[in-house]
């Protein structure tokens, strides 16, 4: 296998690799950068944009029941989806500055709300119980999930530690 090995100290932007004996013991490691600003900009739009176009093609077929489209059917869809999307970024922007739990509530929160909307329109009949019991089975391991990463990658005031 012809494949070079890996620099000593990994790939940072903007470092020098430490001397051949080791490392600092007092250095954090940090993952290489792979992309620059620009394209995190970029994916901070495209990506709730595609999972609101997502979202309302889903609600909209939903509703269709597997019968025609209609005017008010592709309606609903995209005003699912725009809502879908202005509720994403307005997320992105207020539980960032929300302290840990905080911040993991409100994502677990819009993604069982989201799933218990989706099922509730499934037609086959869901009550409101059904409904909040499946929004609740995926919001409670979403929590878990979420706070468990901001919790080992944020301290107390929510500032990512670096």
């Amino acid at each position: 296998m012809a494949q070079a090995a890996p620099a000593p100290g990994g790939m940072h932007r903007g470092t020098t690799a430490p001397a051949l004996g080791g490392r600092d013991a007092t250095a954090r490691h940090r993952p290489p950068d792979v992309f620059d600003e620009r394209t995190h900009a970029i994916a901070r739009w495209v990506l709730p944009i595609v999972l609101g176009l997502i979202y309302g093609y889903w609600a909209a077929a939903n509703t269709r029941y597997g019968g025609p489209i209609t005017g008010w059917n592709v309606f609903f869809g995209v005003a699912t989806g725009v809502v879908f999307f202005a509720v994403f970024r307005a997320l992105e922007f207020f539980a960032a500055r929300c302290r840990r739990e905080v911040h993991a509530v409100l994502w677990a929160a819009f993604t069982g709300i989201a799933i218990g909307f989706l099922y509730s329109l499934s037609g086959r009949g869901h009550g409101v119980w059904e409904s909040t019991v499946l929004a609740l089975a995926v919001a409670v391991p979403t929590f878990a999930v979420l706070f468990y990463r901001y919790y080992t990658h944020e301290d107390a005031a929510g500032r990512r530690i670096r």
